[in-house]
């Protein structure tokens, strides 16, 4: 049986909402559309699937520290597809335009 992230919301004002997710190895958001733009930041390196209402996968790898940003309008389930704990902070822009400029993670190569 699935297990469900753990949302913790460190800090809410009329700009910004961050929220520390951690997960355990298979664990999931849930199906979630992003009313706001955000930027992940990794907090441990990871590999996450992001699943898409029509059931598309997209796999990629997290670096710790390494950020990437997301428009606004962003529906999927996320789930920690590695074998270890996995967290990071997501940073949710109010105000923001629905553009994201940042790079994306990096796609998981092909297995052997």
């Amino acid at each position: 049986m699935a297990t469900t992230a753990r949302a913790s919301v460190q800090h809410e004002d009329e700009q910004v909402r961050v929220t520390r997710w951690d997960f355990e190895p298979g664990a999931r958001t849930g199906r979630h559309a992003h009313e706001y733009a955000y930027v992940v930041v990794p907090v441990v390196d990871g590999r996450i699937s992001a699943i898409a209402p029509d059931g598309s996968v997209t796999e990629s790898h997290l670096r710790a520290g390494e950020s990437y940003a997301r428009p606004a309008g962003a529906e999927h389930d996320v789930v920690n597809g590695g074998s270890s704990w996995l967290a990071f902070v997501e940073i949710e822009l109010k105000g923001a335009p629905a553009t994201a400029t940042t790079p994306t993670p990096a796609p998981v190569p092909p297995g052997p």
